[in-house]
């Protein structure tokens, strides 16, 4: 008897608009499985010229990498039945930045660490099975470790320009 095998888009949309300074207004959009939009923002900080207005763009990806495995964890701990009570996560993800002289820096990740700390009855065997599946579901720790292409167009006049 097979187990039957289901596929799933998850799709989202992101339109920003930087006015001035470092600034960014967000409307993203979920619109895969479940249709859900909602605004964010990012600054920078004054070192890198922003107004702190908002959290930074790594902010927001850094919680969204905690987020992201942290859901994984909490539903696929119900789906396979394993007592983990509260769970805390502690992310590090550490970058490093090369300049010459005044060009522009170019940055490469140094490490991503995660420490999740479980409570519940669950046996380690258990936990560690929990923490792979999360691993496996969770939608950016798997971009993160793929290699990807990402496609960028520039707008001039009415036609587009692969960069």
């Amino acid at each position: 008897m097979s187990e039957e095998i289901k596929k799933f888009d998850v799709v989202f949309e992101c339109d920003a608009v930087n006015p001035g300074r470092m600034r960014t207004d967000m409307q993203v959009r979920m619109l895969e499985p479940d249709p859900f939009e909602c605004e964010l923002a990012t600054d920078e900080m004054g070192f890198h010229g922003g107004d702190g207005s908002a959290p930074t763009p790594l902010m927001l990806f850094s919680g969204g990498l905690a987020a992201c495995l942290m859901t994984q964890l909490r539903a696929f701990s119900k789906r396979l039945k394993v007592d983990v009570g509260e769970i805390k996560l502690a992310t590090r993800l550490h970058w490093q930045g090369v300049q010459k002289g005044r060009e522009p820096y170019e940055t490469e990740p140094v490490s991503f660490e995660i420490d999740i700390d479980m409570e519940g009855s669950a046996s380690t065997q258990q936990r560690i099975e929990l923490i792979e599946a999360a691993k496996k579901g969770c939608f950016v720790e798997q971009t993160l470790m793929r290699p990807n292409i990402i496609g960028h167009r520039l707008k001039v006049g009415n036609d587009w320009v692969q960069v």
